[in-house]
């Protein structure tokens, strides 16, 4: 990913997404007006934030991409595997600007989909050929649920896309080394997906730390390990966009829980945090 500034705000771009034109950005937490615990670029009212820094904060975020707030329609997640196919008609029913749905597409021009995180993994979608786009809230529910898996269908039924054809980018989120999981949900995940996702002690080389790593060239291989079962969730977000078939994915492997000066993370900062936003728009 390549970092981009604009003003005091900070975000990240795909390489296969910036190289088609597609407006996006992955925001971080640098550059809004929220106070602490919300510091300072918080796109979400849902974590105690008052409502007007966040208004601003989103304002702030969409004119970094040439986008109008008026264009640009959210989502309030069900943490399941529900992909809403939305267009320019739902910025008039939604009334709030906002939709129920774990994932978004269109091939509306100029509608700008924002979702918002804090260490589930984002997913951005693009069909060149189509001309869609989508982004989705990929958590280890979201995984379990096959919620990338829906994603590309939702964009066949609907555009007509080929898996093949689609740009995938895979966000910032919790890495392996801090996503620490009880066994019911380890199981569940690794269930969902086809890749070695499981991380436990044996697994690869110890370096005496007692930590996971993933290498971020080449997620979900080990570099060392930890007792407790960890969850390399870059791997199983990968893992399912290739079992559905996408032809072209990237990987950012960020983890926003190592590095809170930079993002909001739910488990780092004990639940008490904002939510970063990411946008995707076609031109």
């Amino acid at each position: 990913m390549q970092r981009l500034t604009h003003h005091d705000l900070a975000y990240y771009q795909f390489a296969a997404l910036r190289a088609a034109n597609v407006h996006h950005g992955v925001f971080t937490r640098l550059g809004g007006v929220s106070e602490a615990p919300w510091a300072s670029l918080n796109m979400s009212c849902s974590t105690g934030d008052a409502a007007e820094p966040v208004r601003e904060n989103r304002r702030r975020a969409l004119d970094a991409l040439g986008l109008a707030p008026e264009r640009s329609l959210t989502s309030w997640l069900v943490h399941g595997n529900h992909v809403r196919v939305v267009s320019r008609d739902d910025l008039r029913i939604a009334g709030a600007n906002d939709v129920r749905a774990d994932a978004m597409v269109t091939r509306d021009r100029g509608l700008a989909l924002t979702l918002r995180f804090a260490d589930c993994a984002p997913v951005l979608f693009y069909d060149p050929l189509k001309g869609a786009i989508g982004i989705a809230h990929a958590g280890w529910r979201g995984i379990v649920n096959g919620v990338l898996i829906e994603t590309v269908r939702a964009m066949q039924r609907a555009f007509g896309s080929r898996p093949q054809d689609i740009i995938a980018g895979i966000g910032p989120c919790i890495g392996p080394d801090k996503f620490e999981v009880d066994e019911a949900v380890a199981a569940q995940i690794q269930a969902a997906v086809r890749a070695s996702v499981v991380l436990r002690t044996g697994d690869g080389k110890t370096s005496g730390q007692g930590q996971v790593h993933a290498s971020p060239s080449s997620p979900g291989q080990l570099i060392t390990s930890k007792q407790k079962p960890h969850v390399d969730l870059w791997a199983a977000a990968r893992s399912q966009l290739e079992d559905a078939g996408v032809g072209c994915i990237e990987v950012a492997a960020i983890c926003t829980a190592s590095n809170t000066r930079e993002w909001f993370s739910h488990r780092a900062e004990q639940g008490r945090t904002g939510r970063f936003g990411v946008i995707v728009a076609l031109d």
